[in-house]
């Protein structure tokens, strides 16, 4: 199985000629543009570019089909080719309403429920895009800022509970050269090696490439007693906040942050968690 890489490139639409030298402007730390996922079947995204990451965002299903590092290599792999199932259709974040009240907040495939969407927010430092489920109970925020990006489930359809998944692919492809840490302790793990219970505060997990010199995280700002359970599948991984063995625990408004540390090293990625929720 081939590591997916993407490549993109910048317009420039303003070139100004100061002393016989060419001068060209600054990059804004957060960009927005509309266009499609050409690894996902051409499905229309919002495409979001911070400091060291792309973000592609689904416009119909409301979650993340792709998350490109600053080398162009994209850490979630989704396709929405029916029966790829780890291969592909699986893939995404926050996958967070599955099979009850609606199927939501995952990148559109065959058994997807559809959303709208609006954007907010959007200046050089924030772009915020808010989604609200087709049935009207359930509303995703999602924030973009230079160094990360959050996900807030700021409306829960009453009755019902919802989990926060990363169903993807370190350093591009699932090998037994990726690896995690996560708050629970400092130790390097296999990424087969599987966690089950709840992470101590701030509730964090990272996931690495030895071939890569940077981390994906997910990290968790409230705290609470509930699982977060970790296993590997065949070709992707599974991580649920909220969630053990199929079963969702979450049942009020909730943020979570996404995004690339550039270093493998344990107590720099604790940092950067810590920074972020301080």
């Amino acid at each position: 199985m081939f590591k997916k890489i993407k490549f993109f490139a910048v317009l420039f639409s303003v070139v100004v000629w100061v002393s016989g030298c060419t001068s060209m402007p600054a990059a804004k730390p957060v960009t927005l543009t509309h266009g499609i996922d050409e690894s996902a079947a051409g499905l229309s995204a919002y495409i979001v570019s911070i400091a060291n990451a792309t973000f592609y965002l689904e416009k119909e299903g409301g979650g993340l089909s792709s998350m490109l590092d600053k080398d162009g290599v994209d850490w979630i792999g989704f396709h929405p080719e029916k029966g790829s199932g780890w291969k592909g259709e699986y893939r995404g974040f926050p996958n967070a309403i599955h099979k009850q009240d609606g199927s939501f907040f995952h990148a559109l495939n065959a058994g997807t429920d559809k959303s709208t969407s609006v954007v907010e927010i959007e200046t050089d430092k924030h772009v915020r895009i808010v989604f609200t489920s087709g049935n009207g109970q359930w509303q995703g925020q999602w924030d973009f800022y230079p160094d990360r990006c959050d996900f807030t489930m700021s409306r829960v359809s009453p009755g019902y509970k919802y989990w926060v998944q990363y169903e993807g692919v370190p350093g591009g492809e699932m090998d037994k050269d990726d690896f995690w840490y996560n708050s629970a302790d400092d130790k390097s793990r296999q990424i087969e090696e599987p966690f089950m219970g709840d992470l101590p505060a701030p509730e964090w997990y990272a996931f690495g490439d030895a071939k890569s010199s940077r981390m994906f995280y997910l990290l968790h700002h409230q705290d609470d007693e509930h699982p977060d359970d970790y296993a590997s599948r065949p070709y992707m991984t599974v991580l649920g906040f909220g969630r053990s063995n199929k079963e969702k625990y979450l049942v009020t408004p909730q943020t979570f942050s996404i995004g690339f540390v550039e270093s493998t090293i344990y107590k720099n990625v604790e940092q950067v968690m810590k920074k972020i929720v301080q």
